[in-house]
């Protein structure tokens, strides 16, 4: 007995390699077995839609765990990996994917960025619209805030896609899909962009519907800067389309007698209500300044600049809006530039013949009512006769040969007495003027032509 327990003992020792050896075995003939359940696994989903997948095995036991977006989908992955050749059991951890209610989602767009919130229904729609994002809105960054929910309505990646082209057109602002209620908000960033999106939203899905569009469209701004250096007037901004921007310029042409007219204006829609009716006074009311800048922004005129005195400077403060539309507002920033010089009479006569040259002093047709659109010229002509305060002036008036010559002689008169009338109703002495008219006896050019016969319906200021 004694001698068996020391064989025994002898053995034992022997037990513990052969253990090590089977684990060995065991292990390296386990660790493929594992990988290649894995991989078959993984293979068996590959045309599943879901969402944080992951995939263990232990021996033959392999655990599931995933988002899915539908319980059938849930059940049919489930089912796909039980069925790989090998597995024993399949430990189920998969979950739906919340659903939100309501289905909400966002694109917001700020100075520097697009932001895309709220629910996308899978995964592939979330990479979709990121994708489209960043091919609409050209190197803007676009950042992704999105998480993944059940409930989206029939059709959401169509409505989805249409607002991400909308959100090209802010400036600022956001788009919203609540279920198949879309609301926008913001600033367009072009004139016109406005009913650009509204014009777009007509392309909605079917199902889907506007509540809310509050998109506010730019400034509708029209700018006109009258220069004395350079003798220009620079039109910039917008007019409704090509039959108001030739009128405007048109009108520009007439009232700025000696200026030449830089058109740099741009034809676009979302002009407001009486835009040319409130543009067209307002640049009368600049052809009278020395040097101003008119700023048409909506429905607001703003004219500022210096008149070429005192009470020309108060007629544009009381008559800028006078001829407006209702609801338009205006502002008159208007001072007066600093006298000029005296000049003696022969350097006044030499004055009034150069003014006269470049413009000629309007009036009604077969009347004597100025035309409005010569008040910068009168303006320009008052000036002058302030700087010579002791010369009197001869107003005289001409016409062509048209017409009777008695009423000829005596339109001639009354245009003459007119104009002399504007200049004392301007603040100069009446005694300093004699209006006087010539009727067709006295004329520049041959009346067989209508240019000739414009040539010689005229204004002439004679010092004398």
């Amino acid at each position: 007995m004694h001698g068996l327990f020391r064989w025994s003992s002898k053995w034992w020792p022997g037990v513990i390699p052969l253990a090590i050896l089977w684990a060995i075995a065991a292990w390296s003939s386990t660790a493929p077995l594992e990988a290649d359940l894995a991989a078959q696994s993984t293979a068996a989903l590959k045309d599943t839609v879901l969402d944080k997948r992951q995939i263990e095995v232990d021996g033959r036991d392999v655990t599931f765990a995933a988002d899915a977006f539908s319980e059938e989908g849930r059940r049919g992955a489930v089912a796909a990996v039980e069925a790989v050749p090998g597995v024993r059991l399949v430990n189920d951890e998969t979950r739906l994917v919340p659903e939100a209610k309501p289905f909400v989602w966002s694109a917001e767009r700020d100075v520097v960025r697009v932001t895309l919130g709220g629910s996308a229904p899978l995964p592939a729609t979330k990479t979709k619209l990121l994708d489209m994002a960043r091919a609409a809105l050209g190197g803007v960054e676009v950042v992704d805030q999105m998480n993944l929910s059940r409930g989206a309505p029939p059709h959401f990646d169509g409505a989805a896609a249409l607002l991400i082209d909308q959100i090209g057109k802010l400036k600022d602002g956001k788009v919203t899909i609540s279920d198949t209620q879309i609301s926008l908000s913001g600033m367009a960033r072009d004139l016109g962009g406005r009913e650009a999106i509204a014009a777009g939203l007509k392309n909605l899905p079917e199902g889907f519907s506007v509540a809310a569009n509050e998109i506010k469209a730019p400034p509708y701004i029209f700018q006109a800067y009258k220069d004395p250096v350079a003798v220009t007037l620079t039109l910039t901004g917008y007019v409704p389309g090509n039959t108001v921007h030739a009128a405007l310029v048109a009108a520009a042409s007439r009232k700025f007698f000696s200026e030449k007219v830089v058109d740099n204006l741009k034809a676009s829609i979302g002009a407001p209500s009486g835009f040319s009716a409130a543009v067209a006074p307002a640049l009368g009311a600049l052809s009278r300044l020395s040097t101003g800048t008119l700023v048409v922004s909506d429905r607001e005129v703003k004219l500022s600049g210096d008149a070429f005195y005192d009470a020309a400077a108060v007629q544009i403060r009381a008559g800028l809006g006078k001829d407006f539309p209702q609801g338009w507002q205006y502002k008159a920033d208007i001072s007066v530039k600093p006298a000029a010089a005296p000049v003696d009479a022969t350097v006044c006569q030499q004055l009034f013949s150069d003014l006269l040259g470049k413009g000629k002093i309007g009036f009604e047709s077969g009347r004597a009512i100025i035309d409005p659109d010569s008040a910068g010229l009168l303006d320009r002509l008052i000036e002058t006769a302030l700087r010579c305060p002791n010369a009197s002036i001869e107003i005289a008036g001409h016409t062509d040969t048209d017409g009777d010559d008695a009423f000829n002689q005596a339109l001639s008169e009354k245009r003459a007495q007119a104009v002399a009338d504007y200049l004392i109703k301007a603040g100069l002495p009446a005694d300093r003027f004699t209006a006087t008219g010539y009727g067709s006896t006295q004329p520049i050019a041959s009346n067989d032509t209508d240019e000739g016969k414009a040539q010689n319906r005229r204004i002439e200021f004679v010092v004398r």
